[in-house]
């Protein structure tokens, strides 16, 4: 029997992957802790998804060199399940969603997930950058989030001012000072530190400063809360809670959360091929791996987990070669919260808030608009309204109304057609312009504009803005010609040019051109596509 040759290891790759392991461990995290408390979750649950997602997912995933983890883009989601159903039942509706991805990867539907508009998860992801934003600033400032995401954007400045102005002894300023000095670190390490040094994540260095500052002050602000043993954070599903998965409601949720992960997983692989010339992305086996590690992750009781591009970019950055990188980068967290917890504990809560109000603010990528806007103003507007809808409505119904709007903008452009009839009698002739798509829906209209076209006219057809055009259009014009011919018309209509660019059904497929006047096919020459539609009116 003959091993598969991704399961023998390379050891000229050992040192690469070592490195990239470690670098991807420190970028990972920071993040798992501030990801799990803005889902309302204890930092143990997600620093449990990360291990899962590095050791377990690592060694199956289908894109090698992508790292997986509790992401961002799953924040808003848990948290809205952990408000409204409560913390016992994430635990099964991740089971099962982790148990939709495993069934839809043996299904072969991982490329059909890739089938999604850029523009509605581009908005979905922007959505979830400004809740994001909204939710960890309240956290930032040792403040509790508001209810909804549009109470949490609209009461800010209510947070920027007791971050300013302490009030009643409160540390919100404190913490604020906190806030304040993690994103500036992040956003100055990288053209300040000394070259030797810009190795070291800037997220790291932010939250390690912070820490250092918040200990060496002695500040009153709220701290990491960890258990002393890893273990003591997995909290198995009840059968009780399990029976609740029939729950109509708790279905639609595992759905939702299925979709949403495996949408961003495989975006997110698609992103890293670009990265790199190593193995390309097997999408199947990599649904199936997201599958198995948030079964995990649903008995574990934690995070769902993605594929996740902050992550998977630093680890090609970082000169990762394998699939070795990513499993080593989920030991180092095993090692590391397991021998030391109570470094975990000192750091505050709102260097970890302010570390996610700048990764929102980066969801948030407002060139998207404009690149949106220069290649449709449909696909711009679908952004904008997803986006709009995630925060007033929640992500499921943002993500759910921008799947419908491009569903309805392929309808329109599939169905509209633009016909422009000018007559120019003083040259005894008549221009046809065609815009859009000429299919059998829009036949009559195509039909009611030929019947105004004059009986002794030469018509001249012009489809250059046409996107496509079916039979049933090609068909009416050639019968549509003979009876115009029979009145003393003409129709000149550029068949050579028609035919390369479009093809009617197998049997034109074939077919060489025809000349625009309508002569009979010559011998030694294939028959056209107009030959075709003649001998099909036949």
């Amino acid at each position: 029997m003959t091993r598969d040759k991704d399961s023998i290891y390379p050891l000229q790759f050992l040192k690469n992957d070592l490195l990239a392991s470690i670098v991807v461990f420190l970028v990972a995290l920071p993040l798992c802790m501030g990801i799990a408390i803005a889902s309302g979750l204890p930092p143990a649950a997600g620093l449990i998804t990360g291990i899962i997602g590095g050791i377990v997912v690592g060694a199956l995933a289908g894109a090698p060199l992508q790292v997986s983890g509790p992401a961002a883009g799953l924040t808003v989601m848990v948290y809205e399940i952990v408000q409204r159903d409560g913390v016992a039942v994430l635990g099964p509706i991740v089971l099962l969603a982790g148990a939709l991805q495993l069934v839809a990867g043996f299904l072969g539907l991982g490329q059909w997930f890739r089938a999604v508009s850029p523009s509605v998860i581009k908005g979905m992801l922007a959505g979830i950058g400004v809740l994001i934003f909204a939710s960890q600033f309240h956290v930032m400032v040792d403040d509790a989030p508001r209810g909804s995401g549009l109470a949490n954007l609209l009461s800010v400045p209510e947070s920027i001012y007791k971050g300013v102005v302490p009030l009643d002894d409160s540390p919100h300023h404190l913490a604020a000072m906190i806030g304040l000095l993690t994103i500036l670190l992040i956003i100055l390490w990288k053209p300040l530190a000394p070259k030797q040094l810009k190795v070291i994540p800037a997220p790291l260095v932010a939250v390690f400063v912070a820490t250092v500052v918040a200990a060496v002050f002695k500040l009153p602000i709220s701290r990491v809360s960890l258990p002393d043993r890893i273990l003591d954070a997995v909290n198995v599903p009840a059968w009780s809670e399990l029976a609740r998965l029939i729950d109509g409601q708790i279905m639609l949720a595992a759905l939702a959360v299925a979709f949403v992960a495996s949408a961003e997983t495989l975006l997110c692989a698609t992103a890293v091929d670009q990265l790199h010339t190593g193995p390309r992305t097997k999408y199947d086996k990599e649904l199936i791996a997201q599958g198995t590690g948030n079964m995990l992750c649903g008995f574990a009781g934690a995070l769902p987990m993605t594929g996740v591009i902050v992550r998977s970019a630093a680890n090609v950055g970082a000169g990762a070669r394998t699939r070795a990188s990513a499993i080593l980068h989920g030991l180092w967290l095993l090692v590391f919260v397991a021998a030391l917890p109570f470094v975990l504990r000192m750091i505050p809560t709102a260097s970890l808030a302010a570390l996610l109000v700048y990764t929102g603010y980066k969801l948030v990528d407002f060139k998207t608009m404009r690149q949106l806007s220069t290649i449709s103003r449909g696909e711009a507007a679908i952004y904008v309204v997803t986006i709009a809808m995630i925060v007033v409505s929640g992500l499921l119904t943002g993500v759910l109304v921008g799947v419908g709007l491009s569903m309805a903008k392929l309808l329109y452009n599939f169905t509209h057609l633009d016909v422009r009839l000018e007559d120019q009698p003083e040259r005894d002739r008549t221009v046809l312009l065609l815009s859009g798509a000429a299919t059998f829906i829009r036949l009559p209209l195509l039909a009611q504009m030929l019947e105004q076209v004059r009986p002794t006219t030469e018509l001249h057809v012009h489809f250059e803005k046409l996107t496509y055009i079916d039979h049933a259009c090609l068909d009416l014009f050639v019968n549509w010609e003979k009876q115009h011919k029979a009145t003393g018309g003409r129709l000149v209509m550029d068949w050579d040019d028609l035919t390369a660019k479009f093809r009617a059904d197998d049997s034109a497929d074939d077919s060489a051109v025809n000349a625009p006047d309508g002569g009979e096919a010559s011998n030694g020459r294939r028959p056209s596509m107009r030959d075709a539609l003649t001998a099909g009116a036949h």
